[in-house]
C-alpha cells in the first residue's frame, strides 16, 4: 500500500517507498509501489527512512509531486540495504 500525507506543503509522510533513486535539496526521486515519484521543491531533506516498513518522512517547501509509471529498483538505498 502507498500513502502520502502532506502538511502545509512543508512535511511529507509516505508509506510504500521501495527506494530512493536520487535526492538533493531541489528534487527527490523515489520508487513507490505505485510507480516513480518525483518531489520538486526547495530545501528538501529526508528526515527518516525505514527500509523494512517502507516509510519515509521528508521536510522542505514542496512545489510539485509527479508520478510516472517507471518503477525500477536501482537507487541509492537499494544499493546500501542489500
Amino acid at each position: 500500500m502507498h500513502n502520502l500525507i502532506m502538511e502545509n506543503r512543508s512535511s511529507l509522510n509516505f508509506t510504500g517507498i521501495e527506494d530512493c533513486k536520487s535526492f538533493d535539496e531541489n528534487a527527490i526521486v523515489l520508487s513507490t509501489e505505485m510507480g516513480e515519484l518525483t518531489i520538486k521543491g526547495e530545501n528538501l531533506k529526508i528526515e527518516s527512512f525505514n527500509n523494512e516498513s517502507k516509510e519515509m518522512v521528508l521536510s522542505g517547501k514542496v512545489f510539485a509531486l509527479i508520478y510516472t509509471n517507471e518503477n525500477t529498483r536501482t537507487g541509492f538505498f537499494s544499493k546500501i540495504f542489500k
